[in-house]
This record gives C-alpha cells, sequence and structure tokens, in this order.
C-alpha cells in the first residue's frame, strides 16, 4: 500500500468512526492498539452480563472487577429481553441495560458493548425473539431482506438508545467498542453465496450509524474496513492469526476462564496458570485487548439457558455465581494485570524481537529509543524447569511459564508461580422445609385427547407450536386396536428433551436425551379392549443457541408407534390432539396474586409426578448471598415470590453419577423480610421435605 493510500485509509478510519467527541473521548486505532483520546492503551476487560445478576449485584461485580485490574466490562446486549414482541421493548429490572452501563461509568471503567444481535452466549435461541421465526420467508445470519430488517431495527434501537443517554465515548460517555454479529465466520459457508454479502451489509450498516467508536466482528477474519477482526478461544497468542490489515489492532475478545456446563457433563476447570501464561503471551504478540469471558458468569434465571445449559453461568470464572472472590484465579490475574500495566508504555512505543532461549524457550522484548525495556521469557516445556540466559542474567522459568520483565532486569511476575492462597465456598444451611404441615401441593392436570382444542392429523413441531411461551407440549390420542396386540410397547422417538408417557391416566415412562442428541422411549405397556388414551408430555430445556439456519431447526415428537408381537401401529400421522403448557402455568400458580386460582391440598406427599409444591418462608439474617439446595428433587423449575430462579434438574447425572447441579441461586434483592413465597414445579418424583436454603461464604483454605 503506498503512503498515499495508506493517509486516505488513516482519514477514512477516522471520519468514519469519530462521529464527533467535542465533549468526548476520541477513540481510533492503529496497528498497535485502540488509541483514546490520542494515547494508545492496553485493556484489560471482562465480560459481566447485566441479566445474569441483578441491579443490585451490578455495584460490588463492577467494583471486584476494578480491583482485579480491569479496564473494561464486556456485555452482550440481549435482544430477546428486549424486544419480546415486535416493536414492544423492555429496559427495566434486570434488563435496565442504561442502569448497567451508568453504573460502570460511575466506577470510572470503560464498556465494551457486543450488541450483535445474535449471541450464541449459550442462552436460549441465541438472544434471538422467537417471534423472528413466524416472519415469512425469513433466513437468521444471511443476505436475507426480512431478516436484515429486524436486526437493522434493533441494533439502531440500541445505538440511539445509548447516543440518547451520551453513553458512547464520542459523547463523554463509557462505550468505547462495539460489537456486530458474533463467530459468524463458523456458519458463513453454509450459506453459501449468501454469506459473504451479509457480512459486507452489518459491516457497513453497523459503521453507518455512527456511534463514534470502532466496532468489532469476532471469529470473522474476513472483517470488512474498518471493522476489526477479533479472536475468541482459549489460546489467542497461539490461534489468532492476527488482524487482517495492519492498520488494526489484535484484540482477543473471549479470553474462556472455563467453560460451560451441561446437564449430565462436569464442569470445565481450568486453571489460573493458563489463563495467565496465555494473556501473557497474547500481550508478547503485540495484543493489545484481552476480555475474559465469563468474569462473572451468574445465573441463567428463568428460562433463558440454551439447551441442557445450567442456571449456574460459568461459576468457575473469577467471580463466581454469586459473586464472590474465586481464589487464586481472580488474585493471580490481578498480579498479572498489575505486572502488564507496569510495562504499557514500553509494548505500546518499543520495537518488539524475538529470539530463541532454547529449543522450546524465547524471549520477546520491547525497547524504546529513549531506554525502556520489557521482556518476556518464556517457557513452553510443559515438564522441566529451564534456566536460560537473557542479557548476561540467569534465569529459571518453570515449566510452561512466562516471566514478565518490566526492565528486562527484574521478574515482576511468573504465570505459574501463584502466590495467593486457594478459598472455598461454604454452603451453610440456615432453614429446612422438612415439616410437611407448612407445603400445601396442587396435582397438574394429565391431558387426554378429548380435553384439547388444537387436532392435527400428525406430530406438530413443538417450538412452532409453543412459540417458546412454554417448555411443555402435549401431544395426546385416542387408540383402539382393530386387530390382536399382545406384548405391546410404545415406541417414541423425539428431537426434544424429555417425553412423559401416560397411558389412561397412568404413568407410563419417560426418557431423556444429552446435549445435542436425539433420543427414543420404548416402554412396555397394558392396552385395554376398548379405547386406550394415551398423553405424552414432550419438554425442552432451552432452544439451541447457534448453528447455521437456526430457523429451521426442529424439536418435539417425530414418531410414535404401538409395536405388537404381529403387527405395529404407527400413529405418526394419526389425528393428535394438543396443549401448549401445564395447567398450573396457564393459572400462573406461581405468582402470589394468582394462588386463588389453584386448590391448594394441605400437607404434601413426596415423590408425585407432575406436582406443584409451595410454601412460606422469611429471609435469612446477613447479607450473604443465598442458594436452595435441591438435591432431593427431580426436574422441575423454581420461583421465588414471583421471579423463576430457573429450571432445576438434580436427577441428571454426570459420568460419575453425581448431579450436575444442586444448588440454585436465590438473589437476596427477590426475597422480602417474611413470608416469602416458594413455589416448585416437580416433573419426576421428588422430595421437597429435604429442601434446605443455604448461605453462602467463602474461607481461606
Amino acid at each position: 500500500m503506498g503512503w498515499w493510500l495508506r493517509l486516505c485509509w488513516g482519514l477514512l478510519v477516522v471520519i468514519m468512526l469519530e462521529g464527533g467527541h467535542a465533549d468526548g473521548r476520541e477513540v481510533t486505532y492503529d496497528g498497535r492498539s485502540l488509541i483514546i483520546n490520542g494515547q494508545r492503551q492496553i485493556l484489560l476487560s471482562g465480560s459481566i452480563h447485566y441479566p445474569r445478576s441483578t441491579p443490585q449485584m451490578w455495584p460490588s461485580l463492577i467494583a471486584k472487577a476494578k480491583e482485579g485490574g480491569l479496564d473494561v466490562i464486556q456485555t452482550y446486549v440481549f435482544w430477546n429481553l428486549h424486544e419480546p414482541n415486535p416493536g414492544q421493548y423492555v429496559f427495566s429490572g434486570n434488563y435496565d441495560l442504561v442502569q448497567f452501563i451508568k453504573e460502570i461509568q460511575k466506577q470510572g471503567l470503560y464498556v465494551s458493548l457486543r450488541i450483535g444481535p445474535f449471541i450464541e452466549s449459550e442462552w436460549n435461541y441465541g438472544g434471538f425473539p422467537f417471534w423472528l421465526h413466524d416472519v415469512p420467508d425469513i433466513v437468521y445470519r444471511s443476505d436475507n431482506e426480512p431478516f436484515k430488517f429486524y436486526m437493522q431495527n434493533f441494533t439502531t434501537k440500541i445505538v440511539n438508545l445509548m447516543k440518547s443517554e451520551g453513553l458512547y465515548a464520542s459523547q463523554g460517555g463509557p462505550i468505547i467498542l462495539s460489537q456486530i454479529e458474533n463467530e459468524y465466520q463458523n456458519i458463513e459457508p453454509a450459506f453459501h453465496e449468501k454469506g459473504p454479502p451479509y457480512v459486507l451489509w452489518a459491516a457497513k450498516m453497523a459503521v453507518g450509524l455512527q456511534t463514534g467508536v470502532p466496532w468489532v466482528m469476532c471469529k470473522q477474519q474476513d472483517a470488512p474496513d474498518p471493522v476489526i477482526n477479533a479472536c475468541n478461544g482459549f489460546r489467542c497468542g497461539e490461534t489468532f492469526a492476527g488482524p487482517n490489515s495492519p492498520n488494526k489492532p489484535s484484540i482477543w475478545t473471549e479470553n474462556w476462564t472455563s467453560n460451560y456446563q451441561v446437564y449430565g457433563k462436569e464442569p470445565i476447570i481450568r486453571s489460573a496458570e493458563d489463563i495467565a501464561f496465555h494473556v501473557a503471551l497474547f500481550i508478547a504478540r503485540n495484543g493489545s485487548f484481552v476480555n475474559y469471558y465469563m468474569y462473572h458468569g451468574g445465573t441463567n434465571f428463568g428460562r433463558t439457558s440454551s439447551s441442557y445449559v445450567i442456571t449456574a453461568y460459568y461459576d468457575q470464572a473469577p467471580l463466581d455465581e454469586y459473586g464472590l472472590i474465586r481464589q487464586p484465579k481472580w488474585g493471580h490475574l490481578k498480579e498479572l494485570h498489575a505486572a502488564i500495566k507496569l510495562c504499557s508504555t514500553t509494548l505500546l512505543q518499543g520495537t518488539q524481537t524475538k529470539f530463541p532461549l532454547g529449543t522450546q524457550q524465547e524471549a520477546i522484548f520491547f525497547e524504546e529509543n529513549t531506554g525502556g525495556c520489557s521482556a518476556f521469557l518464556i517457557n513452553n516445556d510443559t515438564n522441566n524447569n529451564t534456566i536460560v540466559q537473557f542479557r548476561k542474567t540467569s534465569f529459571q522459568l518453570p515449566p510452561k511459564s512466562i516471566s514478565i520483565l518490566p526492565d528486562c532486569k527484574k521478574v515482576a511476575f511468573n504465570t505459574a508461580m501463584v502466590n495467593i492462597k486457594f478459598n472455598n465456598r461454604i454452603m451453610t444451611p440456615v432453614q429446612t422445609f422438612d415439616s410437611a404441615n407448612c407445603w400445601k401441593e396442587f396435582n397438574d392436570f394429565i391431558v387426554n385427547f378429548r380435553d384439547t382444542s388444537l387436532k392435527s392429523n400428525g406430530l406438530l413441531e413443538q417450538t412452532s407450536t409453543t412459540k417458546d411461551k412454554s417448555d411443555y407440549l402435549w401431544y395426546t390420542i385416542s387408540f383402539q386396536p382393530n386387530s390382536p396386540c399382545t406384548n405391546p410397547i410404545l415406541h417414541v422417538e423425539s428431537s426434544a428433551h424429555v417425553a412423559h408417557a401416560f397411558l389412561n391416566n397412568i404413568f407410563a415412562g419417560s426418557a431423556n436425551g444429552r446435549f445435542r442428541e436425539s433420543f427414543k422411549l420404548d416402554i412396555p405397556i397394558q392396552l385395554n379392549n376398548g379405547m386406550n388414551n394415551i398423553s405424552i408430555l414432550s419438554v425442552m430445556v432451552g432452544l439451541q443457541d447457534s448453528g447455521a439456519f437456526l430457523e429451521r431447526k426442529v424439536a418435539g415428537l417425530t414418531t410414535v408407534a404401538i409395536q405388537c408381537t404381529e403387527k405395529v401401529f404407527d400413529l405418526t400421522n394419526n389425528k393428535w390432539g394438543y396443549k401448549v403448557g401445564l395447567l398450573g402455568e396457564d393459572l400462573k400458580t406461581y405468582e402470589e396474586g394468582n394462588l386463588g386460582n389453584v386448590v391448594w391440598n394441605n400437607g404434601i406427599s413426596p415423590n408425585q409426578r407432575f406436582t406443584w409444591y409451595k410454601t412460606l418462608f422469611d429471609a435469612p439474617m446477613g447479607n450473604d448471598p443465598l442458594a436452595l439446595n435441591l438435591s432431593s428433587m427431580g426436574k422441575g423449575e423454581t420461583w421465588v415470590n414471583g421471579q423463576s430462579i430457573g429450571r432445576y434438574w438434580s436427577s441428571y447425572h454426570d459420568e460419575k453419577g453425581n448431579p450436575s447441579q444442586i444448588m440454585y441461586h436465590v438473589p437476596r434483592s427477590f426475597l422480602k423480610p417474611s413470608g416469602n413465597l416458594l413455589v416448585l414445579l416437580e416433573e419426576t418424583v421428588g422430595n421437597p421435605l429435604q429442601i434446605s436454603l443455604n448461605t453462602v461464604s467463602i474461607t481461606n483454605v
């Protein structure tokens, strides 16, 4: 590129990014870093998602992130929360994005706003509102006019909201970076000729909104100028191909601090040492922006998690689900951040030099004309300590580690040397619910064919029928064999997540799938000589959050048959009746004001299927976070004072035979001093008499 082209390109970037900054900060970039008010910046960021916590938690979470050495808070924008119906917007309570950003600004940090509006994020339907599904001729995330219309509408709505509150850096606000789309390159080939034009359109649309700050696309190596391509992953210092232009900085938008967990799987643990190593390596290789995904994962309240994802989200992050500091991860990274900051001027202004120190060892150092020098001494040997010579001085490098020398002389930090004590999270029972007299119960209704008003010849697709207003869809049919049927077996195939089968109102059996797998149910049954009613409750545990052609994904029953010794009665294309949701959902059994709509029985009989349980409790003293121990329950959902704290599935065990999750977060802000209403919907079998409410605290080991 000639000098005049570089000059024109630079002027174009400034014009497109600047927008207007008379009363704010000018945010641009060059090939080294983001530039804020003329100063290059190395920025350390952490993801905290406002709807996965509560407004009462936000100040503490942000303060702990700042104390941990972060400069930026990153969040997605959650389309399905903010626009539950076309043109109907919600920005209050846990969804108050403006309040969240203003709290970040109040504490002196920047914001990276990932508008998407597709976010994935293990969030129901990838953040899309389900009403998009019914837009005629729509194809998500492609060069498709209906989708682009609604995507542009929502993106513009968010940008204009931010502008109206003066929240972009160009206006004096904290937002220094925005993201459009999300990991699109993963699926772009599936759209063939409709993929690349969509990328160009999305970038042009976003930049045209004139936010005054740069835009990024993560996992999008062909992100068009002036949008910055960014990396997601565990090891971007090793895997990132780098900016697609020498004029763009190297940005890591998702450094996964652990991973999300699904029911049936164990948690994925990532050590503080491994995270620190790869952050140091990325910075040494000219990285200038690192975001921890997640810094605080939080809680998937209600029905917000995607398929099979547990309620506790990235609980192994530096701040755990409850917002408590997890050591040594939080403290070790804080020390790393301090060491990087000691080097920042030299890293941003100096000249980089690399040379080997051994077969698996390397030095990367930066020198300024003024004499400043900072170095990273890297040992890639995973097994052995190694002594290396750097500038006539010997340094011992632990296995798989990086030593940071802010002055090229003395080690300020080594990624493998953890000086922080471990801490443990303690769950202390403060209240039990073991008195049957304190409980009431309501048994839900088993739907029969004659009870249904919605009928169809064949098996309906579940989500198109429920519109995702409920996890539940009843499929029911009347069946009378017209020939002998010995040893009958009810055979069901499903692309949903769980199926509960009933024959003549008597429970026959259940089955469930595993993460991203369909399943079958085969149950021996006893048919009456006359008419038989078969009722199958199909259950979803969140919608899929990613993949090409998400609008075409299907769920629900796909095959139903009665297999006899003599023949097979295929019922798939017979006439079926349907009901969306449970009676208790229709009556809003979980809300205080609707309790009178239900006839509750005093006392309880544990281990009943499809039973609603309710009791009252007082808030424990103190300010410690709270969690319900639901290990004695099976599968269902829990509400406190009408607010859902999420689905539970304590009966789903991992490969070692342990529940994937038993503790469920109850935010203090959901409670009043006394008379709090606890309601549980139990699908399978569970014993509420063994539930306990626990305070959550940490102690050093």
